[in-house]
């Protein structure tokens, strides 16, 4: 019996890896800042599929509430076999006279919070000789997508780093990095994506089955979707000055 630990667990991605973990029989402990939701989602997995599930309310804004759940994470006598770093933050807003709070909450979120769980989770792990990390980010760090893009850069590249470091350790770190995706994440972020055409859009579930199909493989980077790999592919290896530009298109 394995245990997970998912963050932001009750809504899109993070939900949906919450579903497919306890139905192959995970143990799991959800984080997230709702508590409503946060026993509705517990309640409905335990029912379901019959598996223990923890609830650990946390804004990870907040220093002092991200600690509770380092704790946990870092918790010999209870350890946890797979951490998946998902709770998302946007900011639809230009950097240039735009709400500084706001920008510094979201790198709380995408880069601080990684960091911090990854380094209270991984003694253990590597201790073990098992287990290991995906930090959902996005194909958005291939371009120059504002701060969000620059933040889900630095998740991806540390995910990649990590892994090579724990080469030969029984240790996995993989970034996932969807593209669109249905799921209320850009609803919530009043982002304006209803002039996208179909084929941009993927499935929560084909993501999540995915990245952790491509995490069992020992893969550092998860990119589901044809049409994803294609298009990282290309942002990865046109000329830069030509990538800035078709992003800002």
């Amino acid at each position: 019996m394995t245990t997970a630990l998912i963050t932001g667990a009750t809504a899109g991605i993070g939900a949906e890896f919450a579903a497919q973990l306890a139905a192959r029989g995970d143990d799991l402990i959800i984080v997230a800042r709702d508590s409503d939701r946060l026993a509705a989602t517990a309640e409905d997995l335990i029912k379901r599929h019959r598996i223990a599930c923890e609830v650990i309310r946390a804004d990870l804004t907040d220093r002092a509430q991200l600690a509770l759940v380092e704790q946990r994470l870092s918790d010999s006598s209870r350890p946890i076999d797979l951490l998946v770093n998902n709770a998302g933050f946007g900011v639809n807003q230009s950097f240039l006279g735009g709400d500084l709070d706001s920008e510094q909450q979201m790198l709380d979120v995408l880069v601080t919070a990684v960091l911090r769980l990854s380094h209270a989770a991984l003694p253990g792990m590597v201790a073990r000789g098992s287990g290991g990390i995906i930090n959902v980010s996005s194909v958005a760090s291939f371009i120059d997508g504002g701060t969000y893009s620059a933040a889900k850069a630095w998740a991806t590249v540390f995910s990649e780093s990590i892994h090579q470091e724990l080469a030969g350790t029984g240790v996995t770190v993989s970034a996932l990095c969807p593209g669109f995706t249905h799921t209320e994440f850009h609803q919530r972020a009043e982002m304006n994506v209803d002039s996208l055409p179909e084929w941009m859009w993927l499935d929560a579930r084909e993501v999540v089955a995915a990245s952790l199909a491509d995490f069992a493989r020992g893969r550092s980077l998860s990119i589901p979707g044809a049409q994803y790999k294609m298009l990282s592919t290309l942002a990865r290896y046109l000329p830069r000055p030509l990538v800035r530009k078709v992003a800002n298109r």
